[in-house]
């Protein structure tokens, strides 16, 4: 029987977690986060129950420590997609923890495995989502870095009806100042 993954708590965890890992961020204190996760880690392997409180813990204390290989890249999306929770067969062979992690993995896996897995989705997610924050926290008044201005869109190919690309041509520069 296949298990469903609950997206809503996935982009709810991912959110959390994006919010505690921008919070220990900080140029000022550059090991703020190191610092954090090494302690958190401690804490959640000694205690996984305290995951009942706090869930997005897990994907702070992983962040950054785990590895998809690009061949599994795949599965992750298509999991995703179709709301579907791998078998864990299926799920330790495509994703690679550090080894210094193991334990914490281990003893949460014992807790609940679902959880260790929507923690690794929300990891996906953060990964090649892009650590996008909620929309609340978008700077909406600065609208000159839009990304849509930048990579290949469209909307702007009919700007410049009835000049041609040959090369370098600035029609600014024939226009006396």
């Amino acid at each position: 029987m296949v298990k469903k993954l609950n997206i809503s708590r996935i982009n709810e965890l991912k959110n959390n977690a994006y919010d505690n890992i921008e919070s220990y961020d900080d140029p000022d204190t550059p090991k703020a986060l190191e610092q954090f996760t090494s302690q958190i880690k401690k804490v959640l392997e000694a205690d996984p129950k305290m995951l009942d409180t706090v869930p997005e813990y897990l994907p702070v204390a992983l962040y950054g420590r785990i590895k998809f290989p690009a061949e599994a890249k795949l599965k992750w999306a298509h999991w995703i997609n179709t709301a579907t929770q791998p078998e864990w067969d299926e799920f330790k062979v495509t994703i690679g923890f550090n080894n210094a992690d193991l334990p914490l993995v281990l003893a949460v896996r014992g807790y609940s495995e679902t959880l260790l897995i929507e923690s690794c989705a929300v990891l996906y997610l953060l990964e090649n989502q892009g650590k996008t924050t909620p929309a609340a926290k978008h700077h909406d008044d600065d609208d000159e870095d839009d990304d849509n201005d930048y990579v290949g869109t469209s909307d702007n190919d009919d700007d410049d009806e009835g000049e041609e690309e040959d090369g370098y041509y600035d029609h600014y520069d024939d226009e006396d100042r």
